[in-house]
């Protein structure tokens, strides 16, 4: 028994066309700013160096409003500085944000260049919780490791940040 396909092909019939990243002349204007939305993502050896840099940001849409942001990323990987094991971790982002939010690919790329970076746990989380609030400026900022299982025990840290309140002199 075999199976054959129907190959006709129709005079008039043109190709479908291929998906296509959507041109920058197209975008909002706020969007041509971010880089890694869209596109293939490489790092490169000083985003590696220098996670921080990967962050993207775009302007808060209700600045007026206190609204929460939760972002989990359920895949991220570090490595023991010590053994140079991987740690694989769930790194939850919650925050309160003022005038920026934090683009979701660039912040996934940022948790990628942590792959082969050996670093403690506690070090990781207050890391991420530095780089996002220097990038954000939030109102308030939780970031959550929960580290998988190794050795026997498995290891939850957590770093807050709130904003100071403006003084009255502001």
């Amino acid at each position: 028994m075999s199976i054959e396909r129907n190959t006709q092909s129709f005079d008039n019939e043109e190709p479908e066309p291929k998906p296509q990243a959507t041109p920058a002349r197209l975008l909002p204007r706020a969007a041509k700013r971010l880089t890694q939305l869209g596109n293939k993502s490489i790092l490169s050896e000083a985003q590696i160096a220098s996670p921080g840099t990967i962050l993207e940001t775009f302007a808060n849409p209700k600045p007026g409003h206190d609204y929460q942001i939760e972002f989990v990323f359920p895949e991220f990987t570090s490595l023991c500085p010590v053994t140079g094991q991987p740690d694989f971790a769930t790194i939850t982002v919650t925050y309160v944000p003022d005038r920026l939010c934090v683009e979701m690919k660039s912040l996934k790329l940022y948790y990628f260049a942590y792959r082969n970076k050996g670093i403690f746990y506690e070090g990781v989380v207050n890391t991420i919780l530095d780089d996002l609030v220097a990038t954000l400026k939030p109102r308030s900022m939780t970031v959550t490791g929960r580290f998988a299982v190794r050795g026997g025990t498995a290891g939850t840290i957590t770093a807050n940040y709130a904003a100071k309140p403006a003084s009255a002199s502001d």
